[in-house]
């Protein structure tokens, strides 16, 4: 049950009625993450704004979208579980790598490198070792790509975390429970 209540299209001031077209002329609709975030238009902003710079990074949308389920995961955030794996849909990840992802893991050597770090980020609260670090740059990830990579990581545990802590209803199909590996 959410425990704020979201600003709906309606009750919203023309500043916000603005940003809420614009999110609903990108995703066909507010998703309720978004109605949540608009109780602060200036958090709303900020977290658009940083997501359009996350966007400019040398990181596919695919490697994003498999970073967001590899944190999702981690946090056990089943709105961003849900929202991504529709979006990672929507680019062409099957099942199965949507699956991997979750798990931390790619098919690719380099994307599997990337989750793994990034899942070893969430797990360590950010304290990765420098074998850690020097194993990400082994598998040809630049310094500019790391950066980019704790950058995306940390977009997602702040949608994570405040998802958390509103608690929204999941306004897309709810990603299936993984399964443990034997």
């Amino acid at each position: 049950m959410p425990r704020i209540n979201p600003v709906t299209p309606q009750q919203a001031q023309p500043e916000l009625k603005e940003i809420y077209q614009k999110i609903e002329s990108k995703f066909g609709k507010v998703p309720n993450i978004f109605l949540n975030l608009g109780n602060s238009i200036n958090v709303l902003k900020g977290f658009l704004t940083m997501s359009e710079a996350a966007d400019k990074t040398s990181l596919s949308p695919k490697v994003r979208e498999q970073i967001a389920l590899t944190i999702g995961q981690a946090n056990h955030c089943n709105y961003c579980l849900s929202a991504h794996t529709l979006g990672s849909k929507g680019l062409g990840l099957n099942e199965e790598s949507i699956i991997q992802a979750r798990r931390g893991e790619s098919s690719d050597p380099k994307t599997h490198a990337i989750l793994k770090f990034a899942k070893i980020i969430v797990e360590k609260n950010g304290h990765v070792s420098k074998q850690e670090t020097e194993e990400l740059k082994a598998a040809g990830v630049s310094d500019a790509e790391l950066t980019e990579i704790v950058y995306v990581v940390m977009l997602n545990m702040f949608t994570n975390y405040f998802n958390h802590v509103t608690d929204p209803m999941i306004d897309f199909p709810i990603a299936p429970e993984l399964a443990l590996k034997k």
